[in-house]
């Protein structure tokens, strides 16, 4: 297995680009389960759980052709011999339920493994089957198993008790063949939704407000094959932004989705650092004492759980004491006592981590607990006296692709090895 070591202390300056969006490119995987003819996927990032999603769609049945050199991914289903996504591979990638909808709208039957929890929360798809049994679906859960049958798939008005990505997306790969007009109401605004809806429209999908809370789709009978450009990771991007001010570096974020990290962008101008949009990217500097800053999680276009850790790794070097609050996930701060073993001064109290800022983090062994923790010890790696290990960075690869590559590029002193 391998591990991550990191010498601290180098400041990042240079130019580094944002991959494809792996929660972007995940869905529409799954939309090729629609389409009769070939699905060309561009700006395709190499990530273990594109990987994975892939040995799914090839037990369903699909026919998969990949450039990895130009990062494209070509994916072909004309009929599924087992409408089944096993508990072997859900249980390491929730995102497999997405194949859900489209299975049912297409073939008609879709038998797919209950994910239950995972390592930052229980996520469960109630609101998924909700849904479909409102367009008419019959559902039944036996064995750890979600069958869900459906003739013809027919619109309704559909409310969603709370905001989710993959659920709206579910939703609406399931509607796009459903008779009728579907109304999805209280959806995820995520700028991966509106991906999703616009490769489904240029498909021949008729789609209307998706970046908003409600959602209309008027079914059609068949969706043509075309080729989509991914849009870039937000969160890799993000990543890299908090990496340049925390190291007081100067770093240009190629393909950075800039309007999309509206929040982040102004936590790290709160915390002193300069984000100037520029043609191509945005280029971020960082400034010394880093201002500690609160930040409290909430659905797009709030602040994204998915960069709470790394802002939390930046704040433990801060001047002064900052709140940073959990609203999404409630189990979340795992990566706080791995934090704490560098010197981090930060103590929970429910839903808010309080982080008194020290001057200096300490290298040490760690050990990661899910993909955006492992970028927070990373982030702290950066910063810290001494060597820094990252042992199961097998959470990493799921969703930064060699990110280590990226960053000594930018004059880090890091390397993955053996362990």
């Amino acid at each position: 297995m391998d591990k991550i070591i990191i010498e601290g202390g180098n400041r990042l300056v240079g130019e580094v680009t944002a991959s494809g969006a792996k929660n972007a490119v995940l869905p529409l995987m799954a939309a090729s389960l629609l389409v009769d003819g070939w699905l060309t996927i561009t700006n395709v990032p190499k990530l273990r759980d594109i990987e994975t999603f892939k040995i799914l769609l090839n037990h369903l049945g699909s026919d998969i052709e990949t450039d990895p050199g130009n990062n494209i991914l070509k994916i072909r289903t004309k009929d599924v011999a087992s409408p089944e996504a096993p508990y072997e591979l859900v249980k390491t990638m929730r995102a497999s339920v997405l194949v859900l909808g489209p299975l049912v709208a297409r073939f008609k039957r879709a038998r797919v493994s209950l994910p239950g929890g995972c390592a930052i929360g229980a996520r469960p798809i109630d609101l998924h089957l909700k849904g479909l049994k409102a367009m008419g679906a019959e559902i039944v859960i036996e064995h750890g198993y979600v069958t869900v049958t459906a003739e013809k798939l027919k619109g309704a008005k559909i409310y969603m008790d709370t905001i989710t990505v993959t659920g709206t997306e579910n939703l609406m790969l399931a509607a796009v063949h459903a008779e009728g007009t579907t109304i999805l109401e209280n959806c995820a605004l995520e700028p991966e939704v509106v991906c999703l809806a616009d490769a489904l429209n240029a498909m021949g999908a008729r789609i209307t407000g998706a970046g908003t809370d409600t959602i209309k789709i008027e079914g059609v009978e068949k969706l043509n094959a075309v080729e989509i450009r991914v849009i870039p990771d937000r969160i890799e991007a993000g990543t890299f932004m908090v990496a340049a001010a925390m190291t007081r570096g100067n770093v240009l974020i190629k393909d950075c989705p800039y309007k999309s990290l509206d929040a982040l962008n102004m936590k790290l101008r709160e915390a002193g650092a300069e984000v100037i949009e520029e043609e191509g990217g945005v280029r971020v500097i960082g400034d010394w004492p880093i201002r500690s800053v609160d930040v409290k999680t909430h659905p797009h276009p709030g602040f994204p759980t998915d960069m709470q850790a790394q802002i939390m790794a930046m704040m433990t070097i801060a001047n002064g004491l900052s709140v940073i609050t959990e609203t999404v996930f409630e189990n979340r701060f795992m990566h706080v006592s791995e934090l704490k073993r560098m010197g981090a001064d930060i103590t929970i109290d429910g839903k808010c981590a309080v982080v008194r800022g020290v001057k200096y983090l300490s290298g040490a062994p760690l050990m990661a607990t899910d993909l955006r923790a492992s970028a927070s010890l990373i982030l702290a790696g950066l910063v810290a006296d001494g060597k820094t290990e990252v042992s199961r960075i097998y959470h990493l690869d799921r969703g930064y692709e060699k990110i280590e590559d990226k960053l000594r590029a930018l004059g880090a002193k890091i390397d993955r090895v053996k362990a």
